[in-house]
């Protein structure tokens, strides 16, 4: 898995922690550290509850469109 930069700058966003955001959704830091990381999977209910606290949409944090997989490709 990729690293999960959308989500750090979506924290830094919201002036958030890796600890804040992990208490607010009830994970580790060590969890959110290994999202971040692309070292962990989130359920889909995770995902929805960091989008929740974040402000942000599943796409925006959590899929990527197929245009910047080709970018990537480049």
């Amino acid at each position: 898995m990729a690293r999960n930069i959308a989500i750090k700058v979506a924290r830094a966003e919201k002036d958030m922690t890796q600890k804040a955001l992990a208490e607010a959704v009830g994970i580790s830091r060590q969890t959110m550290n290994a999202i971040e990381q692309g070292d962990y999977n989130p359920t889909i209910r995770l995902c929805r509850q960091i989008c929740r606290v974040l402000g942000k949409g599943l796409d925006d944090l959590f899929w990527k469109d197929q245009e910047d997989d080709d970018e990537e490709e480049e």
